[in-house]
């Protein structure tokens, strides 16, 4: 059973690597994530993120096109649905090249993480999967996130503060206005 995983990063990708494995997959890591920004935060978590894969010996695919033009168009165009485009950008991609090289399966790492949401992405999985004719299989890897923690910090991998949008990048570091007065 083939399995290509969109991996947002490598420290996410710590628990859903080997969660798959144990249930039998044969698993391949996908990093395809034009919304990074800004750019040397993008190369930062593609090498933590290859580090990642050499460490566990993970045959991993990387699509480093930055198409970060693609995303903001998507984000702007949506301010309060962005997630959900940011989402169907990335699993789209991954769907498409699960497909054209003959896996069985795709998810991805983004459903290791408490912040994501869990029920947009499964379903715009599911949704992306019908399209393209792949089987989405969606896992709540959640119950897995201190494990993927404590894994990436005994690999002493960079672990980012932040999604990795500019948006979700000024969420994490804007501080209110004090009033004057």
């Amino acid at each position: 059973m083939s399995m290509l995983l969109h991996v947002c990063c490598g420290p996410c990708a710590a628990y859903p690597v080997e969660y798959l494995k144990a249930k039998g997959f044969d698993v391949v890591g996908y990093f395809y994530n034009p919304n990074i920004h800004p750019y040397k935060e993008f190369r930062r978590r593609l090498e933590t993120a290859e580090e990642f894969a050499a460490k566990v010996g993970l045959e991993f695919i990387i699509d480093d096109s930055y198409q970060l033009e693609d995303f903001l168009r998507l984000a702007l165009d949506a301010p309060e649905g962005r997630c959900r485009e940011c989402y169907h950008l990335r699993l789209r991609q991954a769907a498409r090249y699960a497909k054209a090289n003959g896996y069985d399966y795709f998810t991805t790492t983004l459903l290791v993480s408490p912040y994501q949401q869990h029920d947009v992405i499964k379903a715009i999985g599911e949704n992306i999967a019908a399209q393209e004719g792949i089987a989405f299989l969606y896992f709540d890897f959640r119950l897995g996130w201190h494990e993927g923690v404590k894994i990436s910090k005994e690999l002493e991998l960079y672990r980012q503060p932040y999604c990795g949008c500019v948006f979700s990048e000024r969420d994490r570091y804007q501080k209110p206005r004090k009033e004057k007065g």
